[in-house]
């Protein structure tokens, strides 16, 4: 495998910290069998092997452990709390782990997302997206945390799962805005009914106005 000069290579070592470099409390907490649980609101259940449950706050550096409360040590429940949620094996605070809706992915979103979606079937402001329906091009202006029979188009009566055009949609997935390229005009899709690449090579026709 070569590298061009202008893509630094990484040096060949290993990624695992050397123990023996670590404090003892450091060292237990990558060694030491433990099973992390996320409680919510930064606080985590640490279960260790002898079947002890200690309750970690993770950002207010807490522990419930006799070693925090008495000593007021980085125990070794907050050290490994902290080297998974590093490693991405359980969600950082503020997060939750969920089933995304459209692939089924786990992934971690904010605890206040209803609707979860993982990083590759969300759209981002200033995607450009393609209608199903139309094949016209259009540049998303944010996804909404709602479903699609919950959003109201403005200046009819219905709503966004509801409008003709969209009746094929799961009516429960969350609404996607849009522009067209060069107006701040906006229109609401479900999710689903956008694309990232295009159908086929025809031209777009006009978009519904939902």
């Amino acid at each position: 495998m070569t590298h061009t000069r202008n893509t630094p290579a990484s040096r060949i070592e290993s990624l695992a910290p050397d123990l023996g470099a670590l404090p003892a409390r450091a060292a237990r907490a990558w060694t030491e069998r433990m099973a992390v649980s996320p409680l919510g609101g930064g606080q985590y259940v640490v279960e260790t092997e002898a079947d002890a449950n200690h309750v970690v706050d993770l950002p207010h550096g807490r522990c419930s452990c006799p070693d925090h409360v008495r000593r007021g040590a980085r125990c070794k429940h907050l050290r490994r709390v902290a080297i998974e949620v590093t490693q991405g094996r359980v969600p950082p605070p503020g997060s939750r782990a969920t089933d995304c809706l459209a692939c089924g992915r786990t992934t971690f979103v904010p605890e206040t997302i209803r609707l979860p979606l993982c990083e590759f079937c969300t759209y981002r402001p200033g995607e450009r997206v393609r209608d199903r329906e139309t094949g016209d091009y259009l540049v998303v202006a944010g996804v909404v945390d709602r479903r699609a029979d919950e959003v109201e188009i403005r200046n009819l009566d219905t709503t966004v799962a509801a409008h003709p055009t969209n009746r094929a949609y799961d009516p429960g997935e969350p609404v996607v805005e849009v522009t067209y390229p060069g107006s701040d005009r906006r229109y609401s899709f479900p999710r689903s009914r956008l694309v990232r690449r295009p159908l086929d090579g025809r031209g777009g026709g006009s978009i519904a106005t939902v």
